[in-house]
């Protein structure tokens, strides 16, 4: 079986890997959903950069000034960059969890619905985790789902 060299500070742990490939249609479904997040990441971020009204508008009833939206924009426009490139994905996703929970603060703040709004970053941030999740097997061998093995005896 292969095993993969985790470093976790000083310290070097051997963790076993699945076998080298993972079925199909985990890797599509895994892409299918990262592709979906990186088209909405993506627009998001150009329209952030063109600063479209609608954009502009609801950025600064968030309390947000003009002069932020741009760099926002930017700032996930790079991380959508690395979430979409294979080898920077992780890197990408948790920059992407970061700047999901910065909007999730901001819904907050304002007070806006739980479930129509200030939710939506935490539904994208499990979207994003989930289609990497399904197209990377190094990270389900680091975070393996497990069947609880007590009930198949039964």
């Amino acid at each position: 079986m292969a095993e993969s060299m985790l470093g976790l500070g000083d310290n070097i742990v051997a963790a076993p890997l699945q076998h080298a490939t993972s079925p199909q249609w985990m890797r599509r479904a895994g892409w299918g959903i990262s592709g979906l997040m990186i088209l909405f990441m993506a627009f998001d971020s150009v329209t952030k950069l063109a600063l479209e009204r609608h954009v502009v508008e609801a950025t600064t009833k968030i309390g947000y000034p003009l002069d932020c939206i741009r760099p926002l924009g930017f700032i996930c426009l790079v991380c959508t960059i690395l979430y979409a490139i294979p080898r920077t994905a992780i890197l990408g996703a948790i920059l992407l969890t970061a700047y999901l929970g910065g909007a999730i603060a901001s819904k907050v703040r304002i007070e806006d619905p739980l479930f129509g709004s200030v939710l939506f970053g935490v539904y994208f941030g499990v979207l994003v985790w989930g289609g990497l999740y399904l197209r990377d097997k190094h990270l389900r061998a680091l975070i393996p789902l497990r069947r609880d093995l007590s009930r198949e005896s039964l």
